[in-house]
């Protein structure tokens, strides 16, 4: 699913964790800088916080949205809560209650799904994977569905968690391409 055609002047959110906050390189140089410069036409806000979980997300969203009042919320959270084996329906249910309140502040919602590395086994992993196609179809919100997808291995930090400064390109291609312009068609 994606978003309504924008319209010029509108406000985009992106509330996420380390991965949108550009841990690790310059912030000039992450995905959500990228996709300013990307779309001149949208105003792009970023509230991510390095380290944020769904439930420090819960606490700060509501603020972020009487300040910013934006049109559209890119959700960019829940892996911190997977890698430390957060169960499941916890993560379900703070990623809900953000979407909700993103909606009822007006607001479009757009999920970057996440994966968890394999060590975690395959039950919790699968879970955890199919949270982002699931909320997305219940609350209808846009999906990118995997926000890391093409970013190869060299391109990671030594933690090989969070890319590279050479990464932030692909990343932001991935999200982008689920923001219609004027003259997409979906």
């Amino acid at each position: 699913m994606c978003l309504p055609t924008l319209g010029a002047a509108q406000t985009l959110l992106v509330f996420g964790d380390s991965l949108s906050a550009a841990y690790g390189i310059p912030r000039e140089k992450g995905w959500v800088a990228l996709l300013q410069q990307a779309r001149p036409d949208l105003q792009v806000i970023n509230a991510s916080v390095g380290g944020e979980t769904t439930a420090g997300g819960l606490r700060r969203l509501d603020a972020a949205l009487r300040q910013h009042r934006p049109d559209i919320v890119i959700l960019e959270l829940g892996a911190n809560d997977g890698l430390r084996g957060r169960p499941i329906a916890e993560i379900e249910t703070d990623l809900a209650e953000l979407i909700r309140r993103s909606q009822r502040a007006k607001a479009k919602v757009m999920l970057l799904g996440m994966q968890l590395p394999p060590n975690y086994g395959v039950d919790y992993t699968g879970a955890f994977r199919q949270l982002y196609p699931t909320l997305a179809e219940r609350y209808h919100a846009a999906r990118v569905p995997y926000l890391l997808e093409g970013v190869p291995p060299e391109q990671f930090q030594a933690d090989n968690l969070h890319p590279t400064a050479a990464a932030q390109a692909q990343i932001m291609r991935n999200v982008l391409k689920e923001l219609r312009t004027p003259t997409a068609t979906h």
